[in-house]
Parts: structure tokens; C-alpha cells; sequence
């Protein structure tokens, strides 16, 4: 079975996992005047994360839903609006900053172009209409099939949100898929947000965790919020471990990821029913199913009978994912599965 649901489904290698036996621990909920944590690993790592975004510092999460939850709640108060797209992943899935029980923030929707690029004329409307507190854009786009913002990109919208005095954050998940797309760096995307979260599981590889980075006064009230939330860690090194060798060893390894999520759609364009995405960036493919005549759960219930798993993402669309977990030959066998379920409609 080809399992292409997420690229959350990385496995972690041996030595990935062999520098946690020699990591240095210490209680990461400990923190001192200074605002570190006692774990020796888990702050270099956050060193790390802050050196490769030029940011002031970084803070570690266990999870990217939990990271941008805090980054959000730092910024804004219950009744605060909070500029989203429709099918931006912190509102479409993770979504516990609008909950009336919870976050109690309240979305307001900007539109996206043609390009899956937040579109600049609405989102100007919408902050002389409205007191927008913060802007939230996502890179890559994880539901628009990994759309990625480049500088130019994010140098417009920054400096749009600044004209109204508004932060922006950037799920950033994916980051560093985006960064060997774009033949960039992480600091280049970074600059022109206020702060960032990024994986360092997914394609990256580490088990789980994700870090916030963002100024020295944000930071720090994000620590604060976090421990309210109750994200604070005790040995949290054999989290951090992991992250360290991933961000060390496995960046440059996501353009295979990359290159074969280009070649499997390269190989599947002008199918009968089935449409691909326009463009592929990054390690996501999108397929538009809506002239099948299928559900997305019939759609992916063929696709597995076959030896594909894939799953439902939006009410036409399926998502596939490539990871370190799949090579060319798991690519040219997706390509023949995907041709096999079309003609057969």
C-alpha cells in the first residue's frame, strides 16, 4: 500500500533517532529570569529556529495545531477579528481560536486570487471595513495543494498590514518545502511576518514538534500563554534531539519530495474526469474529482482497492502528499493507479 495521506507519516531514521540517547536533559517548564526553559536541548533547538528565521527567538511546541493556537491568543482578545481565508488550515481544521467556548475570536474572510495568493484589493477592503486585530496567511498553502508565498508575495501583504497597524502571522507548517521551492531561505520567507510557526515533523521527518519564533516581548508572552494552555514539557531533549538532526540533515531532502509531487502531476494531466491542480510547488497534489461522478470517500475507497491510500481535503478535491517515505518508483506506480481509476470511470 502507498500511503499518501500526509507527510506526517514520515518514519523518523536511526540516526535521527540515535542522538536522543546522548541529548542533554533538564525541565523545560523550569523557566528563569531570562525566560529559558532548564532542558539544554530544547534551547538549542529554539536557538536554531530563531538563527534560520532571523528572529529574536523560538519557542518549542509539541504540536503546530498548539503553536499557532498560543501565537494567536498572544495577539488577540475574546471578540477580536481575526483576518483568515475560507480554507486556511488554522481555520479550517484547527479552528479552537474562533470556538465560542474557547478562543471566542471572530473570523473574517478575505478572498484568495486565481493563484491561491491572498487577494490584495480585498484584504484592503476588508481592514478599512473592519478593526482587524491580525492577519494569518499560510506557507504553503496546505488546501490550495501547497501554493507558495514567495518575498515579493509577502512583502506586499506586509506592508499592506502595516498600513493599519495589523500583525501577521504565517503558519509556515510547511516551510521549508517552500524555501527549496522557492530556492530561498527561511529567513526570506520570514522577514515579512511578525511571527512564524514551522514543523520540524512532516517532511522534515523528527517524531513531533513545532516551533513558534517570533520578537523577544512576543516570545516571551507566548510562553506565558503556552504554559496556560498547558504546553509546557518537562525532558522535552527527546523532542528537541530529533528536531536539531532534522533541521541539520533533512532540508535539502524535501526537493525529492518536491520533485515528486511534479512528476506524478506532470504524468496524470488531461485525464478524462480527473483534474490536477494547475501547479505544483511543493510536496502537495491536489485532484479535482467533481466530474467523476464520485464522492471523495468513493473516489479514495477505489483508490486504496488499487494499493493507493489518499484522503478527502474539501467537498471536490482529494490531496496527495510525498514524503521521504515515497520514491520514484512509488511515484510511477501512484501514475499508473490514478490513470487506472479514471479510465475505468
Amino acid at each position: 500500500m502507498i500511503d499518501l495521506r500526509s507527510d506526517t507519516l514520515t518514519i523518523p531514521d536511526d540516526e535521527m533517532l540515535k542522538t536522543i540517547l546522548t541529548a542533554k536533559f533538564g525541565d523545560d517548564g523550569r523557566i528563569n529570569e531570562d525566560g529559558r526553559g532548564e532542558d539544554l536541548t530544547v534551547n538549542e533547538l529554539e536557538d536554531l529556529a530563531a538563527l534560520l528565521t532571523e528572529k529574536d527567538e523560538g519557542v518549542l511546541f509539541s504540536s503546530g495545531t498548539l503553536a499557532n493556537t498560543t501565537a494567536i491568543l498572544t495577539y488577540c482578545n475574546p471578540g477580536d477579528k481575526v483576518l483568515v481565508d475560507e480554507i486556511l488550515h488554522i481555520y479550517k481544521s484547527e479552528k479552537v481560536v474562533f470556538e465560542k467556548s474557547v478562543g471566542q475570536l471572530m473570523p473574517v474572510f478575505y478572498r484568495l486570487n486565481e493563484k491561491y495568493k491572498p487577494d490584495m484589493l480585498h484584504l484592503r477592503q476588508l481592514m478599512k471595513k473592519n478593526d482587524i486585530k491580525l492577519l494569518c496567511i499560510e506557507n504553503t498553502h496546505n488546501f490550495s495543494g501547497g501554493v507558495c508565498l514567495d518575498v515579493k508575495d509577502l512583502k506586499e501583504i506586509y506592508n499592506l498590514a502595516k498600513e493599519f497597524n495589523i500583525h501577521v502571522h504565517m503558519d509556515g507548517a510547511r516551510l521549508f518545502n517552500a524555501t527549496t521551492s522557492l530556492d530561498v531561505e527561511a529567513k526570506d520567507l520570514c522577514k515579512y511576518v511578525d511571527s512564524i510557526m514551522f514543523c520540524i515533523s512532516k517532511g522534515l521527518g523528527a517524531p513531533l514538534g513545532s516551533l513558534l519564533c517570533g520578537n523577544k516581548d512576543f516570545i516571551k508572552k507566548a510562553r506565558q500563554k503556552r504554559r496556560l494552555l498547558g504546553g509546557n514539557m518537562r525532558q522535552a531533549g527527546v523532542i528537541a534531539a530529533p528536531g536539531l538532526y532534522a533541521l541539520n540533515h533533512n532540508v535539502e531532502k524535501l526537493k525529492i519530495d518536491n520533485e515528486n509531487a511534479k512528476y506524478v502531476s506532470d504524468n496524470i494531466r488531461n485525464l478524462k474526469k480527473t483534474k490536477v491542480q494547475d501547479m505544483v510547488q511543493s510536496n502537495i497534489v491536489m485532484l479535482d474529482i467533481s466530474k467523476t461522478g464520485l464522492s471523495t470517500e468513493e473516489y479514495c475507497d477505489k483508490a486504496k482497492k488499487y494499493g493507493l491510500w489518499i484522503r478527502p481535503v474539501l467537498d471536490n478535491k482529494v490531496r496527495m502528499v510525498f514524503y521521504n517515505g515515497i520514491n520514484r518508483e512509488d511515484a510511477d506506480e501512484v501514475i499508473s493507479i490514478i490513470r487506472k481509476i479514471d479510465n475505468s470511470l
